[in-house]
């Protein structure tokens, strides 16, 4: 009776999973099935892939995807870089200001980005006027938008790890504090790392406000100006950037496991 009831459970566990997943897919596929339908719809009711091809014709476009992707890979880098040998340190010699630091990273949720535009609208002029007009100046505000989510994902991953422990076991062995961060500490966290780099790209991809109010010609701004001249066009391109960052999503639940939880999984299916 035990093991049939067990049976029985882990049956329903399984139906019930299956039916949290399909009704999840159904939320997320269903208006991207209408966007891709709305896109391809052509006159008289026919379909047509017109839509989809500007996109690699229309040179405005082509820039403002490359631009916004150089941006999302400095902003991932340059957070990264600042976010974890600050944490980690300040977790390892100055625990004390730990609360001091997530104060500050998650301030920036507190202000809307009109506000940051006002504040660093100044700024943004000195810097034009004297270091470079541009687009990848924006680089400097996109890492203060996405200091908040990546502080929470590497705090997450910090959190599982006994850094004390690990980093006197290191120095032990003549490591330097540089070697404790990038050789010890940091391969232990690249879930986290992969779940911060993830979230910053999809916020820098879809970001419009404050670019458009610092006159930066970047993707969203194209794909709104693109918009009132065809819809097609826009709804497009916002459905490549949705499958990309649901590409990079799937990617990083297989490239984010270790390779113990990875044979544990294949196990449990």
């Amino acid at each position: 009776m035990t093991s049939l009831a067990q049976a029985r459970a882990r049956r329903g566990e399984k139906i019930l999973r299956l039916v949290i997943l399909f009704s999840v897919l159904g939320y997320l596929l269903l208006p991207m099935l209408a966007m891709f339908e709305f896109s391809t719809r052509g006159a008289g009711g026919q379909r047509t892939l017109a839509a989809w091809t500007e996109i690699g014709t229309n040179p405005d476009l082509l820039g403002a995807i490359i631009l916004q992707l150089e941006l999302a890979v400095l902003t991932v880098f340059l957070a990264l870089a600042l976010l974890v040998p600050t944490m980690i340190l300040v977790r390892l010699r100055r625990p004390g200001l730990n609360r001091v630091l997530e104060f500050i990273c998650l301030l920036p949720l507190t202000v809307p980005a009109i506000v940051l535009v006002v504040g660093l609208g100044p700024v943004y002029g000195l810097i034009g006027r004297f270091v470079s007009e541009s687009p990848l100046t924006l680089t400097f505000i996109y890492v203060i938008l996405v200091l908040p989510y990546n502080y929470r994902a590497i705090a997450s991953g910090l959190d599982t790890l006994d850094l004390a422990t690990l980093s006197e076991a290191a120095r032990v062995f003549g490591s330097s504090w540089s070697g404790v961060i990038w050789r010890i500490v940091v391969p232990n966290i690249r879930g986290a790392l992969l779940a911060a780099g993830l979230i910053s790209v999809a916020l820098v991809l879809g970001e419009f406000t404050i670019s458009s109010l610092l006159s930066f010609e970047t993707l969203q701004v194209i794909i709104n100006e693109i918009g009132k001249r065809n819809a097609s066009v826009a709804v497009a391109v916002s459905l490549a950037a949705l499958c990309f960052a649901f590409i990079l999503l799937f990617i990083l639940s297989f490239v984010g496991q270790r390779p113990e939880a990875r044979e544990i999984a294949e196990k449990e299916e």
